[in-house]
């Protein structure tokens, strides 16, 4: 049999790139309302370029929260303090609001789904209609698909060199991006990694750009690329090809060198391309938004699968209709390397997981976690991505359910 080889590329952005900007503020909005009020519905989208912040969207809530200031705080913490330096910082930017209520259309839907509608129950409807996908795959630890665990580490890499005052040139915006060469679909080799960060316009007393890219190749090398891949079984060679800021000069950047928006960043967020996705982004958006909680609950039920072993890889896709507590389908796809059929695999998740959004909220306690975390969560999941994360405790990917999924497969016909 001919071997199967192809190669796949996934990227990453680090968290001062202007979408993720954008997403950050969105979401350190939506942590500042759940931390005051649990019920609060939030759909917060942000747009940012040079010198200005614009925040829009529905909002109902029974506290006030100063949105400027939350906005100002996030730039701050991110990196864009001197305007001089980035030509945006959190002191002189524009922040401009539009906010209007949730429309009482959909409200009525959310509150009292169309099941419980005429009875004395009641239920949480599903906030939008919409088509989401999770995944995961025995490629790294964190069950996720290697190049998108890959370009995330780094880009993290690179922004925390940056804070801590190893390579104080750095600039907060960048971007990574990893292609993996794959044989008979598993990963065998590195073949390229490309880095571009943005940078101070004189690094060591250097200002041409051929040697100030030497010097940032150099660095990066040493402090950012050996330290990610030295986590990883699989590591660069001799034919791995690195691109450090392959335009030769990176200094503009951030908001100021490309607008931002809110949502622009959906494959980075998730799989890296490497599974299908249902178009909706996650940022600004409360848990009652299935665009956001349906997403997490498919990791979390992909994960669980393979976990258990019943596959090497997984792909749940859900459907919602707005006002409506269940699931219109359940689509399970293990690729062919189901150790049991996909039929059964689908009905072990129809018995074991309840992926109404009142039941995915409870489970993941997805309203409290703000407070639960210091009045900051959804903003750390920002940037770096909302599945497969390993450096901080995130609900959906927990692996609970993992040894009840493999004794009820034992049951089943093939094994």
């Amino acid at each position: 049999m001919v071997s199967k080889r192809f190669f796949f590329t996934s990227e990453s952005v680090t968290e001062g790139h202007p979408d993720k900007v954008c997403d950050q503020i969105s979401d350190a909005i939506l942590d500042a309302f759940l931390l005051k009020d649990p019920k609060s519905r939030v759909a917060a989208e942000t747009s940012c370029t040079t010198g200005m912040v614009l925040v829009s969207g529905e909002i109902t809530s029974d506290c006030y929260v100063d949105i400027p200031s939350i906005v100002r705080e996030t730039v701050k913490n991110i990196g864009y303090v001197d305007s001089q330096a980035g030509g945006f910082d959190y002191k002189t930017c524009a922040v401009l609001t539009s906010i209007d209520e949730q429309s009482p259309d959909i409200a009525g839907g959310v509150n009292n789904s169309l099941e419980t509608r005429e009875t004395s129950e009641q239920d949480t409807g599903a906030g939008d209609q919409g088509i989401m996908f999770g995944f995961a795959c025995n490629e790294t630890n964190e069950l996720m698909p290697l190049p998108i665990s890959m370009a995330h580490r780094l880009a993290l890499k690179l922004t925390e060199v940056r804070k801590n005052g190893t390579l104080p040139y750095l600039r907060p915006d960048g971007k990574t991006q990893v292609t993996v060469e794959y044989v008979d679909n598993k990963p065998v080799r590195i073949d390229t990694v490309i880095i571009s960060t943005q940078h101070d316009p004189e690094i060591n007393g250097e200002t041409d750009n051929a040697k100030v890219q030497q010097i940032i190749s150099k660095d990066l090398m040493k402090y950012v690329i050996e330290p990610v891949f030295a986590e990883y079984s699989i590591k660069p060679d001799s034919k791995t090809k690195y691109l450090i800021n392959p335009s030769g000069r990176f200094v503009v950047g951030g908001p100021q060198g490309d607008a931002g928006l809110t949502g622009r960043k959906i494959i980075v967020d998730t799989y890296g391309g490497y599974s299908r996705h249902g178009g909706g982004a996650f940022s600004g958006k409360d848990p009652t938004k299935v665009d956001r909680s349906a997403a997490y609950a498919a990791r979390y039920v992909a994960k669980n699968i393979v976990e258990a072993g019943l596959a090497d890889k997984c792909e749940i896709q859900l459907s919602y209709a707005i006002g409506v507590a269940k699931p219109i389908s359940i689509l399970v796809d293990t690729f062919g390397t189901g150790k049991i059929s996909d039929d059964e695999i689908s009905a072990l998740v129809d018995k074991n997981f309840d992926l109404r959004p009142s039941a995915i909220i409870k489970n993941f306690d997805l309203t409290n976690l703000p407070a639960k975390n210091g009045g900051k969560f959804y903003q750390k999941l920002a940037a770096y991505g909302h599945v497969g994360r390993v450096d901080f405790d995130v609900p959906w990917e927990k692996t609970d359910k993992a040894q009840l999924l493999k004794e009820q497969a034992a049951s089943c016909a093939r094994v």
